[in-house]
């Protein structure tokens, strides 16, 4: 089969093509027929970083988390799925897991669900890693109808999955963005944009809360915003949070009660934890989005196979809006 590779790692490695052999089922798995890929900010860190992140696999390397494609083969055990079926996923590109960069890749079965149908193979393949990031840190936040939420970063890869299920759960939503073309999005999922270059955070908690706080804040930015977080949130109120390595100051956290939820979903590749929740959120997230409450954001520029180096450098820019995504 063939598969776009690593040979090193570094800021400046280049994506090489390469014919593997193709991998076979073994018990509990898959081989899915690759049709698209997105590209992740892990997976350009991986890239970037290789061994000084412990999640990184070895040279020469096969990335690519998320996937769109269908079922080749299933492995012994596997009754759930059948070859022909048309799946999605996040199950491979870090440790021994092979990625999705090739024609075909296998996958714990408990890693995928059926695609949703209304979706093509490239938009359903830039959904799973960041809907299943969203929904937990939702779910652990306990989102109910009712409540007023605020995501930021509502435009971002995690945010604009966050913001629609929030408003899909009944929440009353708020998103900080960079107006324009960002506030627009954020309009169209029925929710209001906030700029946070602009307001301050006791402003928009004044002109939004009546100065009480939001009762979830999703904090897809993380760094320094986490203290925004705090600011923001109610009393009793509840963080989640992305993007949680910093060292600060919980005083804030502490006085008015917050729970706080770290969400890092690579937790059941890595250790083989709890993998059908990853299974379950998928399928309930396909129901999601053939109900009409969630549709996957994708920047408007789309990647070949042999492209997969351009499709990181157009990611690590920051002039994407939406998920970068290549075809297989």
């Amino acid at each position: 089969m063939k598969a776009m590779i690593l040979n090193e790692y570094g800021a400046q490695a280049a994506f090489e093509q390469a014919d593997l052999a193709a991998p076979e089922a073994k018990p509990g798995e898959v081989i899915v027929r690759v049709a698209a890929t997105s590209i992740n900010t892990v997976d350009t860190m991986i890239r970037q970083m290789g061994k000084d992140l412990p999640l990184s696999p070895e040279l020469p390397a096969v990335l690519g988390m998320d996937f769109a494609g269908t079922i080749e083969a299933v492995g012994e055990g596997v009754s759930d799925y059948a070859p022909g079926d048309e799946v999605y996923g996040c199950a491979g590109g870090l440790a021994d897991l092979q990625g999705a960069l090739a024609e075909l890749m296998p996958a714990d079965a408990r890693l995928i669900a059926h695609k949703p149908k209304s979706l093509t193979m490239r938009e359903a393949a830039a959904l799973p890693l960041v809907g299943i990031t969203a929904f937990e840190g939702l779910q652990r936040a306990g989102v109910k109808a009712g409540q007023k939420v605020l995501v930021h970063g509502g435009t971002g890869g995690v945010g604009h999955v966050a913001v629609q299920l929030a408003k899909h759960f009944g929440a009353t939503v708020y998103s900080t963005a960079s107006g324009g073309k960002a506030f627009d999005i954020v309009k169209s999922y029925g929710a209001t944009p906030i700029d946070y270059k602009a307001e301050t955070v006791a402003d928009y908690v004044e002109a939004h809360t009546s100065g009480a706080g939001f009762d979830v804040v999703f904090d897809t930015v993380g760094g320094a915003n986490m203290i925004n977080s705090f600011d923001a949130a109610a009393l009793n109120g509840h963080v989640s949070s992305t993007v949680a390595m910093v060292e600060l100051d919980l005083t804030t956290a502490h006085f008015k009660g917050l729970s706080m939820h770290v969400v890092f979903m690579l937790i059941p590749m890595l250790h083989n934890h709890q993998r059908e929740a990853h299974g379950e959120i998928l399928a309930e997230l396909a129901k999601i989005v053939d109900q009409g409450g969630l549709k996957p954001l994708l920047d408007e520029q789309a990647f070949s196979f042999s492209e997969v180096g351009k499709a990181h450098d157009r990611l690590t820019s920051g002039q994407a809006i939406g998920k970068v995504v290549v075809e297989i």
